[in-house]
């Protein structure tokens, strides 16, 4: 974070496993992009990111986290509504490549470690 911008990168033997980007600002963050190898996913890699990624959010004041994810992802947007991630809003047409909507999820972050 030497940047100051929120970066984690999860490392599995010599292997990058995946990886979270996020940016704060007042008391909002969000997180921009999270991505997990094919080779490490349904390992608990994406959760533990996720987490790691909102403790570094609420160390610098965030108290909601913010990210949109594609409408048709199932399997993320399962693992954030896990971790207390609720939708709020919807993005038509957000996504290229194939063109799709985005959903905007949002969860609130304690002042003490752990979730609201």
């Amino acid at each position: 974070m030497a940047t100051g911008v929120p970066f984690l990168v999860a490392v599995a033997g010599d292997e990058v496993a995946g990886y979270a980007i996020a940016h704060a600002a007042a008391d909002e963050g969000e997180i921009l992009n999270l991505g997990v190898a094919p080779s490490h996913r349904r390992q608990g890699i994406g959760v533990e990111l996720v987490r790691a990624m909102m403790d570094a959010l609420r160390a610098r004041g965030a108290r909601a986290v913010y990210l949109e994810v594609r409408d048709s992802n199932a399997a993320a947007r399962a693992l954030y509504e896990r971790l207390g991630f609720r939708e709020v809003g919807r993005r038509s047409r957000y996504y290229r490549r194939p063109v799709e909507d985005a959903i905007l999820l949002r969860a609130a972050i304690s002042a003490e470690r752990g979730n609201a």
